[in-house]
């Protein structure tokens, strides 16, 4: 088991619905210092690439996107669930639907902070049916800027998500696969990487 693996173990949640809560440590209440092992780890795994924006959906996302953006030595960007009076009326706009909420939501970046320069690292926290991550490559393809990777910090490998992604030819990479859950138990397995 890798270190995330074993957290999951130790203080994730099973829930009916297909649901793993992971509030104490990712989600709601972060856990710092798991927070810059997440990022050291996306890090290792796109040093390679040229990135130079992150780019993530509010809120869960923000947190570990912080700590990727910070051992890339680049900006973070994170697209907004709503549009608000402060923000430019010029934006590239993406309809996600969210598998936690049961809901649409319109995601806005402003222009200014995407551009055709731009080579991207989309990061999110989880990955069940791909909607957030199809809705943030459209964004980065509105803006004429090159999707780099994606990093994910748990799919849901029983659900389409990561299939879905993986054979639109991006290159996925997620930290904990889970390949099944038993609320009765709470018994989590991974798949092996």
């Amino acid at each position: 088991m890798n270190f995330l693996e074993e957290r999951i173990v130790k203080d994730g949640i099973v829930r009916s619905g297909n649901v793993l809560k992971v509030d104490s440590f990712l989600n709601h209440q972060m856990d710092v210092s798991l927070m810059e092992e997440i990022g050291r780890e996306f890090h290792r795994r796109f040093a390679q690439k040229p990135i130079t924006k992150v780019l993530t959906i509010e809120a869960s996302g923000i947190g570990m996107a912080v700590f990727v953006a910070k051992e890339f030595g680049v900006p973070m960007v994170f697209a907004k669930k709503s549009k608000s009076v402060n923000i430019d009326a010029d934006t590239y706009v993406a309809q996600v639907e969210s598998f936690t909420h049961k809901n649409t939501n319109q995601v806005i970046v402003s222009k200014k902070f995407l551009n055709s320069e731009d080579h991207v690292l989309i990061i999110d926290d989880f990955l069940a049916n791909g909607c957030a991550l199809k809705g943030l490559i459209s964004i980065v393809e509105q803006a004429g800027a090159t999707v780099e990777g994606l990093g994910i910090v748990i799919e849901k490998g029983f659900q389409d998500g990561g299939k879905i992604i993986r054979d639109m030819g991006y290159p996925l990479e997620s930290l904990a696969i889970v390949e099944s859950m038993d609320a009765e138990t709470g018994h989590i397995s991974f798949r092996r990487q």
